[in-house]
């Protein structure tokens, strides 16, 4: 037989291979929190480098689009950085006879923004409370110059919209609170505006002055470093999850399983987040 063809059908046969592993790979879909999304995207990238027969694609929207996704079956994996509330248990439950699976994958602290050139240094929970509900209105009000604040917020599909009214303002958000879509947008209109104030995940929070937090007036205020979560001491921490319609088998417990391992929460530290032991 000829060099060529010899060489035509070793190229055929090495197409046929990849098209044949092509065919057998795993496809994961992971959707939801924004605040999640830099870090399992950092997961996916890694755990694909590691495992070519697995696909895992990633995309945002908020907790409250991943979970929707979750009981509509358009997702395998719902990022939410808030707890699964009653109604969606129900609907999954309704759905598929299930009450879904919750994993908590790591741990964030969230950061309260302001811009670098504020002078309050930090806020207690009652004052970033009354900030939120315009019951303090002027940042001279808690130390500061003589400035209308500016708040800005994410929009209520957001886990951390949710987490923060609950645990933070404990009330409706004033009107004059402008909703982003997305945490980079928050951080951004913070570190464009002296007078703004916003909040989100700790890993986006760059540009902009990190404000301490403490839990009253008289206590010891702190910064959402990993020793003041890890010892309980800020006080807006919270667990980030992710959220499965049954408990995870082949390739997506392989994964699941990895992001726990000591591998996969070493990318949670290097992003910025926590790990969740």
């Amino acid at each position: 037989m000829k060099k060529s063809k010899i060489s035509i059908i070793i190229a055929l046969a090495v197409i046929c291979f990849a098209g044949a592993a092509f065919l057998q790979q795993t496809k994961i879909t992971v959707k939801g929190s924004d605040t999640l999304v830099i870090l399992a995207q950092r997961w996916a990238e890694i755990y694909m480098k590691q495992h070519p027969e697995v696909s895992i694609q990633v995309t945002g929207g908020g907790s409250g689009v991943g979970i929707a996704a979750l009981i509509n079956g358009t997702t395998d994996i719902a990022n939410a950085s808030r707890p699964i509330k009653k109604s969606e248990i129900e609907k999954l439950k309704s759905r598929y006879n299930t009450l879904g699976v919750e994993i908590p994958c790591a741990k964030d602290g969230i950061t309260v923004y302001l811009h670098e050139s504020n002078p309050v240094k930090e806020l207690s929970l009652q004052q970033l409370s009354d900030i939120y509900k315009a019951k303090i209105t002027n940042w001279k009000e808690v130390g500061g110059v003589d400035a209308k604040i500016t708040l800005y917020g994410r929009e209520n599909s957001s886990g951390t919209y949710v987490y923060f009214k609950e645990n933070v303002v404990r009330a409706d958000y004033a009107a004059s609170c402008q909703t982003l879509p997305g945490t980079a947008a928050v951080v951004n209109a913070v570190k464009k505006d002296p007078n703004g104030i916003g909040y989100g995940g700790a890993a986006y929070a760059e540009g902009v002055l990190h404000c301490k937090v403490k839990k009253a007036d008289g206590s010891t205020a702190y910064l959402p470093t990993a020793e003041n979560i890890a010892k309980g001491m800020y006080p807006i921490t919270r667990y980030l999850y992710m959220y499965m319609r049954n408990r995870p088998t082949g390739d997506l417990k392989k994964y699941i399983d990895w992001i726990l391992s000591p591998e996969g929460q070493k990318v949670v530290t290097g992003v910025g987040y926590f790990p969740v032991k």
